[in-house]
């Protein structure tokens, strides 16, 4: 048994509330259980109980034992000292405040149904996945969608906090901050952050100023990159090399050294290279991205506007002085979706969010139109009966898997208590 059933037990009143009595014997009325804050200090603030013919205010500490109380050392913590009374599964030790008054106690498990524990049991016990993959295609509809939809702006809350930071770097300039998180989308699992670290390195004023030429663009990225380090014989890449270190000249930039791309275990069409080229076309196609971005409200706009591909040379080339059979390299499909879900969307809500604008309904509407990822993940929770049937539903269950499964928060997810209700 773990503690938080007894918060879980405690903030629903989920026992007897009507014949409670402290380990001592005297009756305890609860008036209010007080705040789960889940914060440093005692578990719930501002509770009111009458214990005997004495009404309390005051904190509530709930332990598994008693003795925990010493073993987290609550005794020297003078936050604990306006705890009015101790709730616990067992009781092994008497707790004192500092003037040697007792605490009264609670022992929880004297008035919580059988069926409760065992349903809670049940749920915890050890699967093959996760804890309640057996039950999962019994969850009602009703839950379970508000519970995605909860899900999923937790998700986007977490993706937000990074934008707010990139903010802070480049003075509020957003579409600053719209290329520094499509470059890290460009550079995928592998070379994302690498990628970023291109883009901060290269300050957008430049990629304003340059964008008109497609060649001056690529010449920064590919040179920012280390990718024109080397000698090699294609003229291309000799003028982009030029490029480069004339633009260095030009703008005052110092050469900054980042991480090498990564080539291996990528299919070709997935070079850095090649994403780096796109993301090149992509800029000196598109001016005021960000403006054009942050209004887009349907996936075909969306679609239009990353219709992209690559320069000449990399149409016949995946590496310098490499060649192979022509291809228009444009961007995939798939591709644009996660665009879509790691990018745009969250930039969308981040921009609203600080204006103080609600976009949510629109936001889970672009989403609908965006076919769902396909990861192991996500073919677990279909081979339990809970099928994604586009982004909205699997950026949901993704959140679902990490931030609540993984971290065995149970009693935190509204399936879990769900399952807890049928006892």
């Amino acid at each position: 048994m773990k503690e938080d059933f007894l918060h879980y037990l405690w903030k629903f009143k989920k026992f007897d509330s009507l014949n409670l009595k402290t380990f001592n014997g005297e009756e305890i009325t609860i008036i209010n259980v007080g705040n789960y804050l889940e914060l440093a200090g005692p578990d719930f603030f501002n509770a009111q109980l009458v214990i005997g013919n004495q009404k309390w205010a005051g904190n509530v500490e709930i332990h598994l034992k008693s003795s925990d109380w010493y073993v987290h050392h609550h005794e020297r913590d003078e936050a604990y000292e306006n705890v009015i009374l101790h709730v616990v599964w067992e009781h092994d030790t008497e707790i004192f405040r500092s003037n040697n008054s007792e605490i009264p106690v609670l022992v929880l498990k004297n008035y919580v149904d059988t069926a409760t524990v065992a349903n809670y049991q049940s749920l915890m016990a050890p699967k093959s996945w996760i804890f309640c993959e057996k039950q999962l295609k019994d969850i009602n509809e009703f839950t379970l969608k508000n519970w995605q939809e909860r899900l999923f702006f937790e998700r986007l809350e977490r993706k937000s906090n990074p934008i707010f930071d990139l903010l802070q770097q480049t003075n509020n300039d957003w579409e600053a901050v719209l290329f520094c998180l499509l470059a890290k989308n460009f550079g995928l699992n592998t070379n994302g952050e690498i990628f970023l670290k291109i883009a901060q390195a290269i300050p957008f004023s430049i990629i304003r100023k340059e964008s008109f030429e497609v060649e001056n663009l690529e010449a920064l990225l590919l040179g920012t990159a280390g990718l024109l380090d080397l000698e090699k014989e294609d003229a291309y890449f000799k003028d982009l090399k030029f490029r480069y270190f004339y633009l260095l000249h030009k703008y005052q930039i110092e050469k900054r050294l980042v991480e090498p791309v990564q080539f291996f275990k990528h299919r070709p069409d997935n070079f850095p290279t090649i994403r780096l080229s796109q993301l090149a076309n992509l800029y000196h196609n598109q001016q005021n991205l960000f403006s054009t971005i942050s209004t887009s409200n349907s996936v075909k706009s969306i679609y239009e506007i990353f219709e992209i591909s690559v320069s000449n040379y990399w149409q016949n080339h995946y590496q310098f002085d490499k060649e192979s059979p022509k291809k228009k390299k444009k961007l995939s499909k798939s591709f644009i979706d996660l665009i879509i879900i790691n990018t745009i969307i969250p930039l969308q809500f981040a921009f609203a969010k600080s204006q103080g604008k609600e976009i949510s309904e629109d936001l889970i509407q672009l989403l609908n139109e965006v076919a769902s990822e396909k990861n192991a993940i996500l073919d677990k929770f279909s081979s339990f009966g809970i099928k994604s049937k586009n982004a909205f539903e699997s950026q949901s269950l993704l959140q679902l898997k990490n931030e609540y499964c993984n971290k065995s928060r149970c009693l935190q997810c509204a399936i879990g208590m769900e399952l807890l209700k049928k006892s």
